[in-house]
């Protein structure tokens, strides 16, 4: 009897160490008793061990298409002299810039401005940019072109009338379109413009309205 049951005792203490090596499968150990005291026969029930369950996570991706037309690039710009006029000490500078390419392009905003002498140089040229100038109100906005339209801007120039430091004549304009850096050039006409190196700029404008011809 007492070699029955330190058998028995070895082979629980078997099953139970292999129940304990590795983590994939769960071991229950039955043990059936007769009442007319036969041996115990432990017998071994396996229940597979609950897999784990991942979840990835999905990311949804969303390609959005520029609706809007391509910025207006100095390639497919060009720049013009609208013409000028003057009142009180205060000049009136107006200049376009069409769209020459075969595609609508948007721009808007304040464009680079330097004043160039009768040789192309440039001249010490101090931009002011401004939605009110002396000669009216011209408010910031996108602006899409069509190919061959034109938007426009102006400059505010003085006349030296308080003093004639730093003035000179200005027989051309290099101007930039907003958020690009190609250089555009255009002559002033008429014997140029008179200017003190500082001058209001406005922003850009649908067709020629920033320029006050009157």
């Amino acid at each position: 009897m007492l070699a029955r049951r330190t058998l028995y005792i070895a082979v629980v203490a078997a099953l139970l160490a292999l129940a304990g090596c590795g983590g994939t499968r769960t071991t229950t150990v039955v043990t059936t008793v007769t009442k007319s005291g036969a041996s115990s026969t432990p017998s071994i029930t396996s229940t597979p061990a609950s897999s784990p369950t991942t979840t990835i996570p999905t990311t949804a991706t969303t390609s959005s298409a520029d609706s809007l037309a391509s910025r207006c690039r100095g390639a497919g710009l060009r720049l013009s002299f609208l013409g000028g006029q003057g009142a009180t000490g205060h000049g009136e500078l107006g200049f376009a810039l069409r769209n020459t390419s075969s595609h609508a392009c948007v721009t808007g905003g304040y464009p680079g401005v330097l004043f160039l002498d009768k040789a192309g140089r440039p001249l010490p040229t101090v931009p002011d940019h401004t939605t009110q100038d002396f000669f009216g109100s011209a408010p910031v906005r996108q602006l899409t072109v069509a190919p061959g339209k034109t938007v426009s801007f102006r400059l505010g120039v003085t006349h030296g009338v308080a003093s004639t430091a730093g003035c000179r004549m200005a027989y051309g304009l290099q101007a930039i379109a907003p958020g690009d850096t190609a250089t555009l050039r255009t002559p002033i006409a008429n014997g140029g413009a008179y200017e003190c190196r500082t001058a209001t700029v406005s922003p850009l404008q649908p067709g020629d309205s920033a320029y006050q011809a009157g």
